[in-house]
């Protein structure tokens, strides 16, 4: 078929509610300079029919147009990507025979690591270094110019610029071609679109941490500041326990995740991750054991889809191993009724907050429990939305202990008239240990969501969709209600298994790909999609039913209500 040039494309573009002709070839950055588009902040892309796309895209048929700028969750990936790659090329700059790791998100920021450093001074220095240099490149305003070339050219550019890793995982990809991204003479790959040039990444900061540096962005509600750090030893600990594990293990990445699944070595390291989660989950049972004579009640809380109802299934048979007699009181039946429900900004009920509960009789509960009186057990009716009783009962033996699975577990007004030495708090999260490569990791966030998504579908009969337009609302409830309480846990306990988004590929794309074009949600739908791309399909057969990994699934020896 002929292809008319002169052509003029109907455009319409949301963002000043206007429709208008364009010819042929026309860019996004042409309908921007036409139309006069301003925004508080900084145009870095488009949603092009529901389809992120950059600002040199070319339009060649009818489409909706939406600009977007930082706040909008792709726009901020678009930013920190960038700054990711302006990282890369000052390392290159300043210390080319150092290869730099882009690790994982913590304290509000992105934490990297650059070879070792000798002394806490030449740490200090080297960062300065680097930060200068970010700022001189950025000053530049150089293009980032991406290019679609044969994977054969790429895994040679990569192999000049030592990322072996990118290697691997591209030979495990069997792709034609490769999208590849230049900054100068500095080439890399991310699985993510970036943004025109490095003049664009107005708010940055690289600060010394730990053993490597934290790459700190812009706050999401006002991109004018830089995001408040919030220091997280504890979380930060799970973390490089739990990288130094893949290391040993030979599987920090994907690509060599897919090596050994062609290599027929999946069946070993799922062995060993199911065994390694076991083996933590007794340690914390010797640990509530250790403070036996105090100890009486455990919370354990953690963000959606981080496996908690599993892990206080597995952690209840541990402490009977130990001798405990637990009991699980579920903080779910101690909702308020509806009518008094608080509600958020919006007007709608704020299921999400503590008050949202009767704190009163649920700390009245706890106490007569722990001093071994009889409670009389409430319920709640989600469908009617009030609480009630039908005559069940609940009292501690001795030995006894009470498990409490909740998102605010760990936040002190929920237990207030509990002693502390009484409680022993319990974090759980799924923090991914694999990286896709050195340059782009996994956010814990997308691990969580790719769950969710399977579970909603298998259990709830939700689509991808309905669970899609929720997981906002779901992000925002965490970041107010849960994570700000994560450090005050006594342990932290990653529920991510090394395997399990090979596993979970084989449900969740079929899912996705139900999510209709005409939805805002397609775009993040496609982003999952090409995301689990690069994962090869593992099987599940030969993961056990008390696994975790289990409760997004089937196959369970657990029973959930």
């Amino acid at each position: 078929m002929k292809i008319n040039k002169n052509k003029q494309i109907k455009i319409y573009c949301e963002n000043t509610k206007t429709e208008k002709k364009y010819s042929f070839g026309t860019t996004l950055q042409d309908i921007i300079e036409d139309q006069k588009i301003e925004m508080e902040f900084p145009i870095l892309g488009a949603m092009v029919n529901n389809k992120l796309k950059e600002l040199d895209y070319l339009i060649y048929k009818p489409k909706t147009v939406n600009f977007i700028d930082y706040r909008h969750p792709d726009g901020k990936r678009m930013y920190m990507r960038s700054l990711s790659l302006v990282l890369f090329k000052a390392t290159k700059d300043l210390y080319p025979n150092e290869k730099l790791k882009i690790k994982h998100g913590v304290s509000n920021g992105v934490y990297c690591e650059l070879g070792s450093f000798t002394s806490e001074a030449y740490h200090q220095e080297v960062v300065n270094r680097l930060r200068n240099r970010m700022q001189e490149i950025i000053d530049e305003d150089i293009p980032i110019e991406r290019e679609e070339i044969r994977t054969e050219e790429a895994l040679k550019i990569f192999e000049k610029f030592g990322l072996d890793d990118k290697c691997t995982l591209m030979r495990t990809r069997y792709q034609f071609y490769s999208s590849v991204y230049k900054l100068d003479e500095v080439v890399n790959y991310f699985y993510g679109y970036l943004i025109p040039s490095s003049g664009y990444l107005k708010k940055f900061d690289l600060i010394k941490y730990y053993e490597g540096m934290l790459i700190v962005p812009p706050s999401s509600e006002n991109p004018n500041e830089l995001q408040n750090i919030i220091i997280q030893p504890k979380l930060f600990e799970i973390f490089r326990e739990n990288k130094e594990w893949v290391d040993i293990i030979g599987v920090p990445n994907v690509g060599q995740l897919n090596e050994a699944t062609l290599n027929g070595k999946i069946s070993e390291i799922i062995k060993i991750s199911e065994a390694l989660q076991e083996k933590k989950l007794a340690c914390i049972a010797d640990m509530i054991n250790q403070r036996k004579k105090e100890v009486k009640v455990v919370f354990i809380s953690g963000p959606s889809s981080s496996g908690k109802t599993t892990f206080a299934k597995r952690l209840s048979i541990q402490l009977s191993v130990n001798g405990f007699k637990p009991q699980v009181v579920s903080m779910d039946n101690y909702f308020i009724d509806r009518e008094f429900t608080p509600r958020d900004e919006k007007g709608d009920y704020d299921f999400e907050s503590p008050y949202a509960l009767n704190l009163k009789l649920f700390n009245e509960d706890l106490l007569k429990l722990i001093e071994y009186k009889e409670i009389k057990v409430p319920h709640f009716s989600f469908q009617k939305g009030k609480m009630f009783y039908n005559g069940e009962t609940m009292k501690l033996e001795k030995n006894g202990i009470i498990i409490i699975e909740g998102i605010h577990g760990l936040n002190p007004i929920v237990s207030e008239s509990i002693p502390e030495n009484k409680k022993f708090k319990i974090y759980v999260s799924a923090l991914t240990p694999v990286s896709i490569d050195s340059s782009n990791r996994i956010p814990t966030t997308d691990n969580r969501l790719i769950r969710r998504i399977v579970r909603d579908n298998l259990y709830r009969s939700y689509t991808a969709l309905d669970t899609l337009k929720r997981w906002q609302s779901v992000r925002k409830g965490e970041e107010k209600h849960i994570f700000p309480f994560q450090e005050e846990a006594d342990v932290m306990f990653n529920t991510a298994l090394l395997f399990e988004l090979g596993v979970l590929k084989k449900w969740a794309v079929p899912i996705l790909q139900r999510v209709p074009p005409t939805e805002p949600e397609y775009s993040e739908a496609r982003r999952l999609i090409k995301f689990l791309s690069y994962i090869l399909p593992i099987n599940e057969k030969e993961i056990p039913p008390t696994s975790i990994l289990r409760e997004f699934l089937d196959g369970s020896s657990f029973h959930y209500s």
